[in-house]
């Protein structure tokens, strides 16, 4: 009884002790402090300047006014920025769409292709693809300029080696063929990112599964869609979301290649280069840093909005496996 009485008032005791407090880690602050520091610097900053930069205009004596919601009214309404806009909108739409269902795809496929066992020269091909990712927009854009130049370029030619030169067209120069062209090219580009990305998920699929899926007579193609497709759903998605938040910060390739007025006849403007033409002006267009940065407001939400229906929609649904 004396046994039992002293160990309910221990117990009594310990429950009402004080929880030891546990020690501050002040150590990982102080690693996040640099990286925290310069992107607060680099890109919330600017971004939240110019959100608020947005919601302003220049009144009649040149004074800055407060305008609210009137210049995004103004981008979406007005028949002086409304064409631009729609027009910059629906090709973006364009681009990411071809990129989206030609690019992945593509860098699927090589991925499965890299990860057979028997390939050889796998860290050759690997390279040979992911290469062009590493290439400047400038050397992209200014080569293939080159080579599809009806002048100069070598594609008609190259064409006429096959007997297909009746088929060559200035496709850079005409309204109707200038953006896929330019996506076309996008994709050849960066097709080795979702290669890359598919393949390294493809590498950590456990031999013990593929051998299982074998005693079961599934093999080639029916092995890749019945076990391994499932198993990289996660990395696939992260591709399609990169492939949406790059499409539509698209701008250099365009602007090397077709110029600020993303030509010929704006067939080729993307939100990128409106932006870029609404805050500093080119060719007859008088740069606006309000209508500016009232573009680059819509991008953000735009972007905002596809990665957070992806999260909220899509993500939760994918299955994660733990190995």
């Amino acid at each position: 009884m004396r046994s039992a009485a002293l160990s309910a008032a221990d117990a009594e005791a310990f429950a009402s002790a004080p929880a030891p407090k546990r020690p501050v880690r002040w150590h990982i602050l102080v690693f996040l402090a640099p990286a925290a520091s310069i992107y607060t610097v680099v890109m919330l900053l600017p971004l939240v300047e110019s959100l608020w930069l947005s919601f302003f205009t220049t009144g009649a004596d040149r004074s800055v006014v407060f305008t609210g919601l009137g210049n995004y009214a103004r981008l979406l309404l007005d028949p002086t920025w409304a064409r631009f806009f729609w027009n910059a909108l629906r090709n973006n739409l364009i681009f990411f769409a071809i990129n989206m269902a030609v690019q992945n795809p593509i860098g699927i496929l090589l991925a499965a292709l890299l990860s057979l066992p028997k390939l050889r020269g796998r860290g050759f091909y690997r390279t040979a693809f992911f290469l062009p990712t590493m290439l400047s927009f400038v050397i992209v854009g200014f080569v293939w300029r080159l080579l599809l130049s009806p002048t100069w370029g070598v594609a008609k030619s190259f064409l006429s080696f096959f007997g297909l030169g009746a088929w060559f067209e200035p496709w850079l120069g005409q309204s109707s063929t200038a953006l896929i062209t330019l996506s076309l090219i996008s994709v050849w580009q960066f097709v080795g990112i979702p290669m890359m990305l598919v393949h390294a998920a493809l590498l950590i699929i456990p031999d013990e599964l593929i051998e299982a899926a074998e005693s079961e007579g599934i093999v080639g193609f029916a092995q890749f869609f019945k076990v391994k497709l499932p198993l990289i759903w996660p990395s696939i998605g992260i591709v399609s979301m990169l492939t949406f938040v790059g499409n539509f910060n698209a701008f250099d390739l365009v602007f090397i290649s077709q110029g600020s007025n993303a030509g010929p006849d704006y067939s080729t403007d993307l939100l990128g280069t409106l932006l870029y033409r609404s805050y500093f002006g080119a060719g007859t267009q008088i740069g606006d840093p309000y209508m500016g940065a009232t573009v680059a407001g819509v991008m953000f939400a735009i972007i905002f909005g596809g990665v957070a229906l992806y999260l909220i929609t899509i993500q939760r649904r994918i299955a994660y496996y733990s190995f």
